[in-house]
């Protein structure tokens, strides 16, 4: 498991890879992530939009910004996490994902960024 900690908030990643298939005949990749965000300060915080950097062993890049995640802007309690799984479908059989929440401190207004830490997508075929 992926963990990082930014500003009191605890990011953990745990990948897994789900299958191959073909699509529009290209050979396509899945790969699924759970997500736990945990917030270990002492204010209450918001989960405002998500930013992602996605690469695939083709040197592909794709970047996803969006509000929320899995369409939810979860509010979490000093002490409390929130959980959430996702995936992602690359061309090639490896890659990694990296990036960060914009969250917002209730307490003092503040807006703030909490880093993604980077995690490998790995076909287990496709390692060495």
């Amino acid at each position: 498991m992926i963990q990082k900690i930014t500003q009191d908030i605890k990011v953990s990643i745990k990948t897994r890879f789900e299958d191959a298939f073909v699509s529009k005949g290209k050979l396509q990749y899945a790969f699924s992530y759970i997500i736990r965000i945990e917030n270990k300060g002492k204010d209450v915080v918001q989960l405002k939009s998500r930013h992602w950097k996605i690469k695939d062993a083709l040197n592909d890049i794709d970047m996803v910004f969006g509000e929320g995640v899995i369409g939810k802007k979860p509010v979490i309690n000093p002490g409390s996490l929130h959980t959430y799984s996702s995936g992602c479908i690359l061309l090639s059989p490896f890659g990694a994902m990296s990036g960060y929440y914009e969250m917002v401190n209730f307490n003092t207004t503040e807006k703030f960024k909490v880093s993604i830490p980077s995690f490998k997508l790995s076909a287990p075929f496709s390692m060495n």
